[in-house]
């Protein structure tokens, strides 16, 4: 009996073992250090599929196009093709979305017009407050051939 009193008890520990939890961590932290620069920001916008059937709508769009040299030109309705610039068209947008709400706006870009000119035109449709922009395009001639 006296044996098992002399013996020293062993305390438990209270620890942690905290090794893994650092490993996964690192893995972790590695992963998001590759997939952030593969992230990209952009436009909102909903491309058309390539064998896309035309949009039916029964009201006449509103369309800002843009040419080679980055004049922005705006039809709206019926009304004939004119040319104006930046704060004109806001306003006039804003005025005429605010009036005919369901209208759909589209941008119709030259070819070789310069990207950032009809980027710049959407975000101005955007500030206007057009909830829903459409890119207009044609259809290759290869697909009007058959």
């Amino acid at each position: 009996m006296q044996t098992l009193r002399t013996r020293k008890r062993r305390k438990l520990k209270a620890e942690i073992n905290v090794v893994p939890y650092i490993d996964v961590m690192l893995v972790l932290l590695i992963i998001f250090m590759v997939t952030a620069p593969l992230m990209n920001l952009g436009v909102d916008i909903e491309l058309p599929q390539s064998a896309a059937k035309s949009i039916q709508n029964d009201k006449e769009p509103a369309v800002v196009s843009v040419d080679r040299e980055g004049r922005l030109f705006l039809t709206l309705a019926a009304a004939p093709r004119e040319e104006i610039d930046a704060e004109a068209l806001k306003a006039k947008i804003a005025a005429f979305v605010r009036q005919n709400p369901q209208i759909p706006v589209y941008v119709a870009g030259d070819t070789s017009a310069d990207y950032g000119k009809i980027y710049q035109a959407m975000v101005l449709l955007q500030q206007a407050g057009v909830p829903k922009v459409g890119l207009m395009s044609k259809p290759p001639e290869a697909a009007k051939a058959h």
